[in-house]
């Protein structure tokens, strides 16, 4: 079964900022920023997750809550630069 973007994003987050919590609600629009999920750290996490996984490069003004802040917001955001997931 191949995982969707959202699916791969929502196992890197749960795996690394929520410690392999599963019975956490996380929606797809929820705030990772505001519900303290990940800081200025975990953001980097997340850059380098994206860059590595999905074969984009993040420029500087690539790294705003616009993009990041939600699953769906990362998700749209690595649909639209049209990126692939890059196999393990």
């Amino acid at each position: 079964m191949t995982q969707t973007i959202k699916d791969k994003v929502r196992t890197f987050v749960i795996e690394n900022f929520l410690f392999g919590d599963t019975a956490y609600e996380l929606a797809d629009d929820a705030s990772l920023i505001e519900n303290d999920i990940i800081d200025s750290t975990g953001v980097l996490e997340l850059v380098a997750f994206i860059e590595d996984d999905f074969g984009i490069a993040m420029a500087d003004a690539d790294i705003v809550p616009q993009n990041l802040d939600s699953l769906a917001r990362i998700s749209a955001f690595i649909e639209a630069k049209g990126a692939v997931p890059v196999s393990a």
